[in-house]
């Protein structure tokens, strides 16, 4: 028997599930984080299978330590995942940080990372109680760059980040996306 992460409250939107990560998404997530898909986060080419189970075994650890963490998201109707969003403060971040990866190439360009984040923005601030929130992007990532202006993210040149080649997007506040 595999234990689950049972009391991590399931979101869900039109077309997603956002569930508790489980050792199940090691198939897709290891793939992913071995590849050069995955260099904003730690990833990369060079990186082996035991640096994938760490990062999974990060994930599935942070809503322990933390009561929160990230979500993985599924497909309704699918039983692969294709990332992982949610919110994210690991030990020395600057402020706690709304974060979001996709996994497999192939749901990218598809709108699954802007509708899981509307709704895990949504979580954070209305249940976890956030009144403002930032995202970590290396400069190079014009991929996430794309979607933090999106979701209406600014740019904080007043905020520093965790690495030093990232740019600070601060979310507009509570207020204004739960209006």
């Amino acid at each position: 028997m595999i234990p689950r992460l049972v009391d991590i409250p399931q979101l869900g939107t039109e077309r997603l599930i956002l569930r508790a990560p489980e050792a199940s998404d090691f198939d897709v997530l290891a793939p992913f984080v071995m590849s050069d898909r995955a260099s904003f986060i730690g990833g990369g080419a060079d990186k082996d299978v035991s640096h994938a189970w760490r990062i999974l075994a990060i994930l599935s650890g942070h809503w322990h330590l933390r009561g929160y963490g990230v979500y993985v998201l599924q497909p309704k109707g699918s039983d692969k995942p294709i990332g992982s969003m949610g919110p994210w403060n690991p030990e020395g971040w600057p402020e706690p940080e709304l974060s979001w990866t996709i996994w497999d190439a192939d749901a990218e360009g598809q709108g699954y990372a802007y509708e899981a984040m509307v709704e895990i923005r949504r979580y954070a601030y209305d249940v976890l109680g956030w009144e403002t929130a930032v995202s970590y992007i290396d400069a190079a990532n014009t991929r996430s760059i794309a979607l933090a202006e999106r979701m209406g993210c600014t740019i904080d040149r007043a905020a520093s980040g965790p690495h030093p080649d990232d740019v600070v997007y601060r979310h507009p506040p509570f207020a204004e996306v739960l209006a």
